[in-house]
């Protein structure tokens, strides 16, 4: 077996997978793009989406990855099991339509074997197989495989519902007895079964079958291979580790962790280990997640992210260190995985400073979820079952980030215990909202035969606003292949064309169809890519189309104008906002419109009006700067090289085109621009805001529309100046101010007289003092406005209480409000404010509370105040 270190392991595997003929795909961002389905990328296939459901047909069939993945829906173990993590690296290789499970399970055995590869010991090697996948069983035997290290299991069959599936063949190493949780004669000692000595290491799925809505399974058009091997398992073997966090992929963290604590050692105490392994897995996921763009808030990824800083943090005041940490620890993680992921690195002084905020305000919520412990335990101390609730225990881990093991633990040094089955089901019931709001949505389409099979070349003519000669080479009405159509809708290919299919944010052109006499044969009403690439124009019909025949594309050319001043707008503004914001303000959407664009990135902290007009006036510069747009069409790496940003990442081909504008903006982009930025004529930011946790959005128009936007404000500015009588325009702030002024004196006076009056009213009112049991009561109808008027008595009550309670109402435009101040002997006779607004509110139609010496209500139904009133009477006078 070869002792390898992580990143010379990753590299083999791809270097194996290359010489077998497969592309190798850079890993790809942990935010999903353009998949609802997905919180997280959460493995190598899900990357592999399009060409596995056939939207897209890949270059080249066979492809390999090592794609970095998340998973958080096991959380809660990560430290206390020696292999779950939320952050890890998932090997892969697949083949679209191409090689199945022969060669498959071949190169598996040959890479896990051969002294070349790995050189694992076969005799430690088992699988496991669907029981009626006899052909799989074969192929086992053939490569070398045991006939007795095969295992059949019913659950070798993955399928996720509607969509692809097939059978799976699960690869297991043996770690020996000496590292098994479980007896030798143990039923779940085998491999597949629950136990820590047969390690699963490598999974292959021969996707084969379509799940059909009819619970119906049929073959699949093009059979897939899919594969997933956890890096850090088969590590955590080659470095002869106990688990996954003894190998250089987490030493090295936990080594620089034990030097902040207060003198705590890994390994030493079962607790303290815990909480290393937290440490140390939770500042992986969140440096990787916060260089993909994600950050910390309530809701969504950003709730996953705020949850592992915190977890992290209350495990870091477990090992003694006070204060924000782990953000110290982004250089490591960017040390360790400096081969393969450079960009932690590169951004290392942004995640540290995204976690060190997040860690700052923890400090506040920290002392308040332990304040409320505190609370917990005297409240479950006074009780008869001496337990801590569920619901009281998910409060302390949904909101303070507290690990239900924590909670645990405090109950039991204080000699309390923690309802357990009440705290799964208030996890449940979260769960179960997190899925509802995601839909019901597949995660996997179905592959559409009819498109994946034309193979036929189909050329996008970029600058051409008219081709008089396209040849129709492809007719697709009602989901078949066709020679000819006159169906009111149908979707048509053409040898060439200049009509832009939407992709990179940039909608799609529209027009018309002409044949060769000029007459008007269809309308095109969208363009979308086939997953071979070529431009699909869906249509509406108006005379009937033929296969091979040659019309005129005519695309709308004000449509097509708008586009192009948005698209090159929106990489202005993508290239001003960095260099305003930072380098590390991340793309995360856009889309350009004829009429206008929208423009989402991620950013820490909104920005300031200072920040917009800064961008916007960035914009406006560089197209008043006349810059050239120039394209080339080179290869990834070189595009790269010319500085060139990858918006996304893996949807490049072999050729790229990269679009320059001077040297203040280079990208990848397939879209449609100008040829000079001073077409674009003006840029103006309409609305900036948040649009979603750690994302805003910008948007704006360009041109015409922005001359539009523009006249519409200078219009509505001359109609303030003239309401205001302003003599100038730069007068009118100054106008406005004095007029806010003149307006906020007469509402002061008015404020006075209002309270002379109310002064004058609480004299009549106070003199009205009547008897109450022991207790006397000033209880009445106030001829006042409101709840403002009716504090004011009350304040002057309690400067001069002429009784023992005041009780007073007010009926003010159809609304009822009434207010009860006790003084102190009420109060020695237990009698609470609070107590009687709330038997009194729901007599007007209302609700309400407050102190015990002071309660407030108010309701919709004035006309039940009498009644109320007199309820208060009563109940003061039965006291």
């Amino acid at each position: 077996m070869k002792k390898l270190t992580s990143s010379e392991f990753r590299q083999l595997f791809l270097d194996f997978f290359k010489q077998h003929g497969h592309t190798i795909s850079p890993s790809q961002s942990l935010i999903p793009q353009d998949d609802p389905t997905l919180l997280w990328i959460n493995s190598g296939v899900a990357t592999m989406k399009k060409y596995f459901d056939g939207s897209v047909v890949p270059e080249n069939p066979r492809i390999t990855s090592s794609q970095k993945s998340i998973r958080t829906n096991d959380i809660e173990n990560v430290g206390k099991t020696a292999r779950h993590q939320t952050l890890f690296e998932m090997l892969g290789n697949f083949s679209v339509g191409d090689y199945f499970k022969e060669d498959a399970i071949a190169w598996a055995w040959e890479f896990l074997t051969s002294p070349k590869w790995l050189d694992l010991d076969q005799r430690k090697l088992y699988c496991t197989v669907y029981p009626k996948d006899t052909e799989t069983q074969k192929i086992w035997k053939k490569v070398g495989m045991p006939e007795d290290h095969i295992v059949k299991l019913e659950e070798n069959f993955w399928d996720i519902g509607e969509g692809p599936c097939g059978p799976d063949s699960e690869i297991f190493y043996d770690r020996g007895q000496e590292n098994n949780d479980v007896a030798e004669d143990d039923p779940e000692n085998f491999p597949g079964g629950e136990n820590a000595r047969y390690l699963e290491i490598w999974n292959i799925v021969f996707s084969q079958f379509n799940h059909l809505a009819n619970g119906e399974y049929v073959d699949q058009p093009h059979k897939n291979i899919d594969t997933g091997m956890g890096l850090e398992r088969v590590l955590s073997i080659l470095q002869d580790a106990p688990t996954n966090f003894e190998t250089d992929l987490f030493l090295p963290i936990i080594h620089a962790t034990e030097k902040m604590s207060a003198n705590k050692k890994y390994g030493e105490n079962k607790a303290d280990t815990t909480s290393f392994k937290i440490i140390a897995d939770h500042v992986r996921t969140v440096s990787f997640a916060i260089g993909d763009g994600a950050l910390p808030s309530n809701t969504g990824r950003g709730y996953v992210l705020r949850r592992l800083i915190r977890r992290a943090d209350v495990n870091g005041q477990h090992l003694g260190i006070k204060g924000a940490f782990l953000y110290k620890l982004v250089p490591v993680v960017g040390q360790i995985m400096a081969s393969h992921y450079p960009e932690i690195t590169e951004q290392q002084d942004f995640i540290a400073k995204v976690i060190k905020n997040e860690e700052e305000r923890f400090q506040e919520t920290l002392e308040s979820g332990l304040a409320l412990l505190d609370d917990l335990i005297e409240k479950a101390k006074a009780s008869d079952n001496q337990t801590i609730t569920g619901k009281d225990a998910f409060k302390l881990f949904d909101t303070y980030g507290f690990p239900y093991e924590l909670t645990v633990e405090t109950a039991q040094d204080a000699g309390l215990k923690v309802d357990k089955q009440g705290f799964d089901t208030e996890m449940q019931a979260q769960k179960d909202r997190a899925r509802e709001a995601r839909g019901n949505l597949q995660s996997m389409g179905s592959q559409n035969e009819t498109l994946m099979g034309i193979k036929d070349k189909s050329e996008f003519e970029y600058g051409v606003y008219e081709e008089k000669h396209a040849k129709l080479i492809d007719i697709i009405a009602n989901d078949q292949l066709v020679d000819e159509t006159s169906d009111d809708n149908a979707t048509l290919i053409f040898d060439k064309t200049p009509f832009y299919a939407e992709r990179g944010g940039q909608v799609a052109d529209n027009g018309n169809i002409y044949n060769q006499a000029g007459e008007l044969v269809a309308q095109v009403t969208d363009v979308q890519h086939a997953p071979n690439d070529q431009n699909l124009h869906f249509v509406q019909v108006i005379l009937p189309l033929k296969k091979n025949e040659e019309y005129v594309l005519k695309i709308d050319r004000d449509r097509r104008e708008g586009l192009r001043h948005s698209h090159s707008a929106t990489h202005l503004l993508h290239s001003a906002l960095r260099s305003v914001l930072g380098e590390h303000t991340h793309q995360a959407g856009s889309l350009v419109e004829p009429d206008f664009l929208r423009f989402d990135f991620t950013v820490v902290d909104p920005m300031t009006p200072k920040e917009v007009s800064a961008v916007e006036k960035l914009v406006n510069e560089k197209i008043w700067a006349a810059l050239n747009v120039e394209t080339t069409i080179t290869d990834p790496e070189d595009g790269k090289a010319m500085g060139a940003l990858a918006l996304f990442d893996n949807k490049y081909g072999d050729k790229v085109r990269v679009v320059q504008m001077g040297d203040f903006s280079t990208e990848f982009c397939g879209g449609t621009h100008v040829d000079n930025t001073s077409q674009i004529g003006i840029f103006k930011i309409t609305a900036e805001y948040a649009n979603g946790a750690g994302t805003r959005r910008i948007e704006a128009v360009t041109s015409k529309k922005a001359y539009e936007y523009l006249t519409h404000r200078s219009e509505l500015l001359d109609n303030i100046q003239s309401e205001v009588k302003s003599t100038k325009p730069e007068n009118i702030i100054d106008k406005v101010q004095s007029l806010e002024k003149d307006l906020h004196d007469s509402q002061t006076k008015i404020g006075a007289l209002n309270l002379q009056i109310n002064q004058a009213k609480a004299g009549e009112i106070f003199d009205h003092v009547e008897q109450a049991g022991n207790l006397t009561v000033i209880a009445q109808k106030a001829n006042v406005k409101g709840m403002k008027d009716l504090r004011e008595l009350s304040d002057s009550w309690k400067k001069e209480p002429k009784s023992d309670v005041l009780v007073l109402a007010a009926a003010s435009d159809g609304k009822a409000n009434m207010i009860i101040s006790l003084g102190q002997k009420a109060l020695d006779q237990g009698l609470k404010a609070g107590d009687l607004i709330k038997q009194a509110a729901p007599l007007f139609g209302g609700g309400g509370g407050g102190r015990p010496d002071m309660a407030q209500a108010g309701g919709k139904n004035p006309a039940g105040l009498a009644e109320a009133i007199k309820t208060v009477v009563a109940i003061i006078s039965k006291n």
